[in-house]
């Protein structure tokens, strides 16, 4: 029996769309979901969702992981994906939804640098790029993750009570850092050039930077504003992918990325860091130095302090704890 399709009705993906639209999905969390929804359905010979049920998802999630390889992380994000569409677009809600075998979760323990490498990776970076280099500063000196520096306003900088004020971090949490002193100079001669940069934005009529939710309705200069500016704004301007505006985005992540890649690179560092490799860093290097684990949660932005202690098992070899053998061929 042929499918009825409505007319008007907007295609499967773009319902897919608007419905993590709603729900205040991430676009990043926006785009990955939408593609495994594709792979998924391609690889089923393009057969509605509806058609299919839990042999086909199961079919779907072994070839990923007996053919791609795939890590359970990905598997499991995979599977999500495809849940989200059953449930939240389908509106189907079955019992086999909740017996499709999910992948078990693996603890990694982070890659830490050590603080010789740290300032290895600064230096490479003061030459690449200098407001690269600040902006690894902040991510080490703060803990932040690169979203959420990346997305700084020039308002949540507060100078008087040395700290920093991060919204809509994972999770839609806010909370406040400190505000290293060792950057407070670097960051007033970086807020003086976005003010130079907003100047010339505002004197060329460009639209004003992206709001967070319907506040461009609520308050329509707001945009336009410096208080709202981006700490670090992109050299060009760019598309929004939602709305089609033409304006300046913030820092784009992988241009901070692929800086933070040569930099390690220059330094001959094996170690398989990234920039989150630095709010790793950041976190083990607070608890070395004696700091509550307490305070270490609430400045990552942790729900769970378990989620934080996975730094006290890089402590236990790096804390100085003596091998046997040492003290057998000391004897």
């Amino acid at each position: 029996m042929d499918k009825i399709i409505t007319p008007g009705t907007p295609k499967l993906l773009d319902q897919m769309r608007e419905r993590l639209h709603y729900k205040h999905y991430s676009l990043s969390t926006e785009k990955v979901y939408v593609y495994w929804c594709r792979f998924f359905i391609r690889w089923s010979g393009l057969r509605h969702p509806i058609e299919m049920s839990s042999p086909e998802v199961e079919a779907f999630l072994t070839m990923l992981a007996t053919e791609r390889h795939v890590s359970p992380s990905t598997h499991k994000q995979a599977l999500c994906a495809i849940l989200f569409l059953y449930k939240e677009v389908l509106q189907v809600d079955l019992p086999w939804m909740q017996q499709i075998g999910r992948p078990k979760s693996v603890q990694r323990l982070p890659v830490v640098l050590t603080s010789l490498e740290v300032q290895a990776i600064f230096r490479h970076l003061e030459v690449i790029n200098a407001e690269h280099a600040l902006f690894a500063k902040l991510l080490y000196g703060t803990g932040m993750r690169i979203m959420e520096a990346a997305r700084l306003r020039i308002k949540d900088v507060e100078f008087e009570r040395s700290a920093i004020i991060i919204r809509e971090g994972k999770g839609s949490k806010d909370r406040v850092v400190m505000l290293p002193e060792s950057l407070r100079a670097a960051l007033q001669t970086q807020l003086t050039r976005c003010k130079s940069i907003w100047q010339s934005d505002t004197e060329r009529q460009m639209s004003g930077v992206e709001m967070p939710f319907a506040l461009d309705k609520k308050y329509p200069r707001a945009g336009h504003s410096l208080a709202w500016f981006w700490v670090f704004p992109q050299g060009v301007f760019s598309t929004d992918p939602r709305s089609g505006v033409v304006r300046r985005h913030h820092l784009f992540p992988q241009t901070f990325r692929r800086a933070f890649s040569a930099a390690l690179q220059c330094t001959g560092n094996h170690k398989p860091a990234s920039p989150h490799t630095l709010r790793h860093s950041f976190a083990t290097h607070l608890l070395q130095s004696g700091c509550d684990i307490r305070t270490v949660q609430d400045l990552l932005g942790h729900a769970d302090v378990s989620t934080t202690m996975v730094y006290t098992h890089v402590l236990k070899i790096a804390g100085g704890v003596r091998s046997p053998l040492d003290q057998l061929l000391a004897q």
